[in-house]
């Protein structure tokens, strides 16, 4: 999976400006928030809703940002609150992706492919063991035998891992992505999802694990890095 770009705090600034102007009527500042968004918008809901529901990834991109329209004016972005700065905890992108998420499980519950919070203990995890759908992946070279340029290669993986992505129970899946994809604190993942912290914690550890099951390989334990 390509690694997408990381939002500074000076991008979220600007987010929150351009989210104030349409708020006050310019079109123009909406047009720019759809132009820095789109594309990680777009990747985000695809992986969420998975390869079976790949057909309705336009409805609910395109749903997600009418709902960024109806509520412009009840956005506001707060201040940072971590001792070094940076995003504002409520940033428009991990608003915008919150508002994705909620529209993409929505999705996924009429189509009966996601179980209901009851089926989870408190840690957002189903007390069944995971077995991947297929074999782990067998196809990791030697350490240091794949160069960087091996395109095949990576493009396979890179394949692998979207599937094992298919299978995760979505709530993980959504705070795996948020966290690796989007480089959301779980301070923030849990704000933005109302959960509790170690609940997000505990679905994304739970997500790292089943990758690792279904990669057939070890996963750099990077999830928790600079968590707050």
């Amino acid at each position: 999976m390509s690694e997408p770009p990381r939002t500074s705090p000076a991008d979220a600034d600007e987010d929150a400006r351009l989210m104030a102007a349409f708020a006050r009527g310019d079109a123009r500042a909406f047009d720019r928030l759809y132009q820095r968004h789109h594309a990680a918008l777009y990747r985000f809901v695809r992986r969420v809703l998975g390869q079976a529901l790949a057909a309705q990834a336009d409805e609910v991109f395109q749903d997600t940002w009418m709902r960024v329209v109806q509520s412009r004016d009840r956005f506001v972005a707060r201040p940072a609150d971590g001792p070094e700065g940076g995003a504002p905890a409520a940033a428009f992108r991990t608003w915008l992706f919150t508002l994705a998420q909620n529209r993409a499980i929505d999705q996924l519950r009429r189509s009966g492919r996601e179980v209901s919070n009851a089926a989870f203990d408190g840690d957002g995890e189903r007390d069944d063991p995971f077995v991947p759908d297929g074999e782990p992946w067998l196809d990791w070279p030697a350490p240091g035998t794949a160069p960087a340029e091996d395109q095949l290669f990576w493009r396979r993986a890179g394949e692998r891992l979207l599937g094992c992505l298919d299978e995760l129970p979505a709530p993980q899946r959504v705070v795996f992505l948020m966290h690796h994809d989007e480089d959301c604190t779980l301070d923030d993942i849990a704000r933005a999802l109302e959960l509790g912290f170690e609940t997000a914690k505990s679905r994304l550890r739970y997500a790292m694990a089943k990758l690792r099951t279904c990669m057939g390989a070890y996963l750099a334990p990077e999830s928790l890095k600079g968590a707050r």
